[in-house]
């Protein structure tokens, strides 16, 4: 169970670090770029939803090699394929819960934590897209 922490905790802060880092290189380019206002806010939204494909294959990376390890448990209902791996990552980081793959053994814990985090990264990226919204949109053109 150890082994788990530790991997939940490194994929939990890296994805936390790369959402930081998308969302301030957003924030940062969006002013100075040359795109018309309603533009600025697509690219806003289209960069903070490449940051979350970004941390739903860190967490789908977490799980390949967590089941193919064989002592971490496995995702029942899951082929070996990594894509199955991706499919039950986005349905776990966006909270969906369909229930046609499960997870066994200390995965469970790597899920619970997946979709807490993508809860919170999900809402930190509303409250964003929220203030540069109304930044661009006080100052329509």
């Amino acid at each position: 169970m150890f082994v788990t922490l530790i991997i939940t905790a490194s994929l939990v802060l890296l994805s936390v670090i790369v959402h930081y880092e998308a969302l301030k290189r957003i924030s940062d380019w969006l002013p100075k770029s040359p795109l018309r206002i309603r533009l600025r806010v697509a690219a806003g939204v289209f960069g903070a939803l490449s940051a979350h494909l970004v941390e739903v294959a860190l967490f789908s990376m977490g799980y390949y090699f967590a089941m193919h390890s064989g002592r971490y448990g496995t995702l029942k209902g899951c082929t070996d394929a990594f894509e199955d791996c991706v499919y039950y990552s986005f349905v776990a980081y966006t909270s969906l819960g369909f229930g046609d793959i499960v997870p066994v053994g200390p995965l469970r814990f790597l899920t619970a934590m997946e979709t807490l985090t993508g809860l919170v990264l999900i809402a930190w990226t509303a409250s964003f897209l929220y203030v540069q919204m109304n930044r661009f949109w006080s100052n329509d053109e």
